[in-house]
């Protein structure tokens, strides 16, 4: 597709008026080179995009493959049709031939006589996603990294870095936010309780990822020993859904609210004191949950969630 910019109509604006007053006002006028204003007056045929700029891509390159060498491979494709790049490129060696595999890759796709084999890799299709029917069924539980520019250096001396522990139930979106000095088993184990006490409803399953603050599945010593954080979600009767690894997409929800907090909460806080993060944190929890969203309806976490005990 054709299109006209400002610079075609600039240059078009400053034929029309060298045409009508001369090159020489124009060039005046505009503070441009004679020269200039010549040569787009000579390629000007009365369309704007005949002013286009044109391509300054090189018509030949010093090294760029001979006819000589191009016609040896088009002879040595043809003859070994079902051979691969490698082969291919080590017979041609052998006969002469001087330049790169890659060299070789890039001027057989040029002239049309070789095309990559299409990946055996499926692509990945997402499954259909289970939607909850009511609060509890399924919270999604993760822990944030408090970034370094949000703590002031006497902080970092002092405690080394804070941690945002983060529970998300699926079906109202309402949130509970955890300030914590301590990415661990037993700071989650904690948080457990932390949950239980803040939503209003009962906690069925708890899904988090393989991280070892909540699980020793991928601990690389082998051991099978259950976590302080597993065993207390046994205690209390709560499933414990682990993710696939590496697939934090299955975690969206808590994952995406995680980049909402990078994006509306810490881009412009610094903290100076654990109680300045845990109370700030208090605070845009109540914000969060307060907010209304687009796949809630455009309720907020708490609206949905009395819609839903108003039946």
């Amino acid at each position: 597709m054709n299109s006209i910019t400002q610079d075609i109509l600039y240059k078009q604006s400053v034929v029309k008026y060298s045409y009508k007053h001369g090159v020489t006002k124009a060039a005046i006028k505009f503070k441009m080179h004679r020269k200039t204003i010549y040569r787009w007056s000579e390629r000007y045929d009365g369309t704007a995009q005949s002013l286009k700029n044109k391509s300054r891509r090189p018509h030949s390159h010093p090294n760029e493959h001979t006819q000589e060498e191009i016609k040896l491979i088009r002879n040595y494709k043809y003859k070994n049709k079902d051979t691969g790049l490698v082969v291919l490129w080590v017979k041609l060696r052998k006969v002469g031939y001087t330049r790169t595999i890659t060299s070789l890759y890039r001027v057989m796709q040029r002239i049309g006589i070789y095309s990559k084999a299409p990946s055996k890799k499926k692509e990945y299709e997402p499954k259909p996603y289970e939607q909850m029917k009511y609060p509890g069924q399924r919270v999604q539980v993760d822990v944030k990294h408090v970034p370094s520019k949000s703590l002031t250096k006497e902080v970092k001396e002092k405690d080394g870095g804070y941690y945002q522990y983060t529970a998300i139930d699926e079906y109202t979106r309402k949130r509970v936010l955890w300030a914590s000095k301590e990415q661990s088993t037993s700071a989650s184990t904690e948080f457990i309780e932390v949950i239980r006490n803040k939503y209003p409803f009962k906690v069925e399953c708890i899904q988090t990822d393989n991280g070892f603050e909540f699980t020793n599945r991928l601990n690389w010593q082998g051991t099978k020993k259950k976590t302080l954080f597993e065993n207390r979600l046994e205690e209390l009767g709560i499933r414990h859904k682990l993710i696939k690894p590496k697939t934090p997409r299955h975690n969206g929800k808590v994952e995406r609210s995680h980049r909402k907090d990078q994006e509306r909460f810490y881009y412009n806080k610094v903290f100076c004191s654990f109680e300045d993060f845990k109370n700030r944190l208090k605070y845009w929890e109540k914000v969060y949950n307060n907010f209304p969203m687009k796949p809630l309806g455009w309720l907020s976490p708490n609206e949905k969630y009395l819609e839903y005990i108003r039946g």
